[in-house]
């Protein structure tokens, strides 16, 4: 690696076309602000949301005001004060060495943070289109300081080097900071502190999985029992695998630094993003990219387990696996956007479960093709803010959910029809394909437990149905692409009567769309069927449908994902995306001023990093759910190129 010298990081520039509320709100810089207490809110307790709620504000969340950092091996979670409150090794689904989020019952531990003597001040940003977070913090004496995180990744020797490891940098900037540097892993989520050692600038943490070795050219003791002293010069940590590293960390800091800002900005730089909102996109996209799994493709639906949907209730789960679903949106997404090399690792691992799994899929995997992810609690850990259960393995594997075969055909499509591809689909991948359509076929009509997972109920759900449709529906334009006419014919065939039955027995006689075959119920996977090509944007049925939604399912201005109850009763906040599927939905139909008036609202909800969880709080703006949520980060980039000016009208 190249030895370089000191590299400046800028933070992110506010350049959205229009100056509006929601760039007004931005996300970009994390502005000084007074120091709050631990896991405290600007807005502590009912009171103070509801207080927020009068003002039309949003009441932030500390615990979700996060920063992300990661390299496709590894990802961490980061606070306002620099503090990694969230990191699994080996790989995403891994022990989660860092588990402070989840409130660990062991005590003041699960956490690497830099503490600074009389702190009252903070701000925190991206380095300019990049997955590096910088973190300043100030004391009252005037002394600053500066933390830089990220995760090695960049081009070498002919491929992407993206080693599990985190980097740390803190340097003064101004006046004399004293600091210490807390580093208190735990491993086995969260059930004991590991055995360690340490040589002359080392320390060595046996953990359940491995062995983490953390290196330094500060003085051991400072970092080895968190000894308070002065930051005169730069201190530099590598936090990674059992490995000598062979040069000074300093060297090796400021080399990957640049290396990696170099990689993250060519990546931003081909990205065909829209006009309008563009720091928004990139954001989301780079975040979506820092969701797929090098090793093998798969793409999680999120980093964490178990934040909980909405304030103290059971809804719990662990997103750290693969669902086709999820990840086939993504890459729809990123496709948009011309990034299509993640759509190829994962039409990569997609072909390497239908090898695997001949009897047809599962809804979701783990991230090495695990088709069986048993569900466990682990009660070493209290939960997000306390509020357990926290989970491991998602029960979802057992369920039937035939959605999932009309996903995966629409994720691999475009690699039929891209001339940008160095290996584009052939008819072998297309008859790997045929197996999807087949099961697609063989289930459109038949009960399931549909795209939200319901434990309690299946029936024939119209989203199902709907994608059953588009598995048979793509086949054939694939078909014809590749000109196998006969096979074109039969998948055409088979694509028209699933959409005749769809449209006999998923219309209400009122003229909408339900959510069920011969219902009366609506959902908001509703708002797709447009955007599937199921049916035009023009068709009465649709608009009927737009129009129902938003008065059935809105709840205090925000769209929930069904309103009957379920398993585990109402739900009571807002799954993020279908806000967004809506905003799609209002554009579709015409209603574009009504459309970005939504999505501006929406974007204020981002936490100050630009960032989406699952759920947010209707009356509140809380973010709920697992973070960084792709379907949330999806439904943004969607949203924003449906709606945004083309770039001739501003040119």
């Amino acid at each position: 690696m190249a030895k370089t010298g000191k590299t400046p990081v800028r933070f992110e520039r506010n350049r959205d076309v229009q100056d509006t509320r929601a760039s007004a709100k931005r996300t970009a810089t994390r502005k000084a602000e007074p120091v709050r207490p631990p896991g405290g809110n600007r807005h502590s307790g009912a009171a103070g949301r509801k207080q927020a709620a009068a003002k039309g504000l949003r009441a932030p969340s500390c615990d979700l005001d996060l920063g992300v950092i990661g390299n496709g091996t590894v990802n961490a979670l980061i606070d306002a004060r620099g503090r990694i409150c969230w990191h699994c090794v080996p790989a995403f689904d891994g022990d989660p060495v860092f588990c402070s989020l989840l409130s660990p019952r062991i005590g003041d531990a699960g956490f690497f943070d830099v503490e600074l003597e009389g702190e009252t001040a903070r701000e925190q940003g991206y380095a300019d289109n990049s997955a590096v977070l910088v973190t300043r913090l100030a004391a009252e004496d005037g002394s600053r300081l500066e933390i830089t995180d990220f995760a090695p990744r960049f081009k070498q020797h002919g491929r992407i080097f993206h080693p599990m490891q985190l980097l740390r940098r803190v340097r003064p900037l101004a006046g004399s900071p004293r600091i210490r540097l807390r580093l208190r892993p735990l491993t086995g989520y969260g059930s004991r502190v590991p055995e360690s050692t340490f040589g002359s600038n080392h320390l060595r943490f046996r953990l359940d999985p491995l062995v983490l070795r953390i290196t330094t050219d500060a003085p051991l003791p400072m970092l080895r029992d968190s000894l308070p002293f002065l930051l005169d010069d730069e201190v530099h940590i590598v936090l990674g695998g059992d490995e000598t590293l062979h040069e000074a960390p300093g060297e090796y800091f400021r080399a990957a630094l640049q290396a990696t800002l170099e990689y993250w900005q060519e990546w931003v730089r081909y990205l065909s993003i829209p006009a309008e909102w563009q720091d928004a996109v990139i954001r989301a996209a780079i975040t979506l990219k820092l969701c797929q799994y090098e090793g093998t493709g798969a793409i999680v639906a999120a980093m964490t387990t178990s934040i909980p949907e909405a304030p103290d209730t059971v809804r719990t789960w662990d997103y750290r696996y693969c669902w086709p679903r999820d990840a086939a949106l993504v890459v729809r997404a990123l496709n948009q956007l011309s990034a299509t090399r993640s759509m190829e690792e994962y039409v990569r691992y997609i072909f390497n479960l239908s090898v695997k799994d001949e009897d047809g899929m599962a809804p979701v995997y783990g991230i090495h093709f695990q088709n069986e992810l048993p569900e466990r609690r682990e009660t070493h850990l209290a939960g997000y803010r306390g509020m357990g259960p926290v989970r491991v393995g998602n029960e979802a594997w057992k369920q039937r959910q035939n959605d999932i075969y009309g996903s995966v055909v629409l994720a691999a499509t475009q690699m039929f029809c891209d001339r940008r591809l160095v290996a584009p689909g052939d008819e072998t991948a297309f008859r790997r394909l045929e197996r999807c359509g087949n099961a697609a076929y063989g289930l459109f009509d038949q009960p399931d437990a549909g795209l939200w997972e319901l434990r309690g109920r299946t029936a024939v759900h119209t989203y199902s149905a709907v994608m059953c449709w588009v598995a048979c529906d793509r086949l054939a334009r694939i078909a014809g692409w590749l000109a196998l006419q006969p096979r074109a014919h039969h998948w055409r065939q088979r694509a028209e009567r699933i959409r005749a039955a769809v449209l006999k027995h998923a219309v209400h006689a009122d003229g909408h769309f339900v959510e069920s075959f011969g219902g009366e119920d609506l959902d908001a996977s509703l708002l797709l069927l447009e955007s599937l090509r199921f049916v035009a944007a023009d068709d009465p049925r649709f608009v009927r449908t737009v129009e129902m939604v938003g008065r059935k399912l809105m709840r205090d201005g925000y769209i929930l994902r069904y309103a009957k109850p379920d398993d585990f009763g109402a739900p009571t906040t807002s799954f993020t995306i279908c806000n967004f599927w809506y905003v799609e939905a209002l554009a579709a139909i015409g209603r574009k001023d009504e459309a970005r008036a939504w999505f501006e609202k929406l974007l204020a909800m981002r936490n100050p990093l630009g960032l989406l969880s699952e759920d947010l709080d209707p009356k509140t703006g809380e973010l709920w759910g697992n973070f960084p949520q792709t379907y949330s980060m999806v439904g943004l980039i969607h949203a924003a190129r449906a709606l945004s000016a083309k770039w001739r009208d501003i040119l």
